[in-house]
């Protein structure tokens, strides 16, 4: 996991491939920290290539978290495969998806 800091969100590099029932209470661990400080998360995903279960609960936990401090989570660079579960269980419809970095951080000015 990468964080670049800009003023409006922290982003977050997601450096692993796969996020799953394996690897995600490492994750949460890790992401926790950000959670904790900062309002705005911009996900970037373009290194993930599956997701299951666990892995999109993981990011629903991230989105109440800061929602429950009025902020908000984006995600960008989604892969083909993991654009396509979002898709099929509707997540992409509570979580915004951007292309870039640089949409998600304006769609956070607005």
């Amino acid at each position: 996991m990468n964080v670049i800091k800009e003023k409006q969100a922290a982003i977050i590099e997601i450096t692993t491939k796969t996020l799953n029932v394996t690897n995600v209470k490492e994750f949460k661990a890790e992401i926790e920290q950000y959670l904790d400080s900062e309002t705005n998360i911009v996900l970037d995903l373009s290194e993930l290539t599956f997701v299951d279960s666990s892995g999109l609960g993981a990011f629903l936990f991230c989105l109440k978290r800061l929602n429950q401090k009025s902020g908000d989570l984006k995600l960008c660079g989604v892969t083909k495969p993991v654009r396509i579960l979002f898709e099929l269980v509707r997540l992409h419809q509570i979580i915004d998806i951007y292309v870039t970095r640089e949409e998600a951080l304006i769609s956070l000015d607005t």
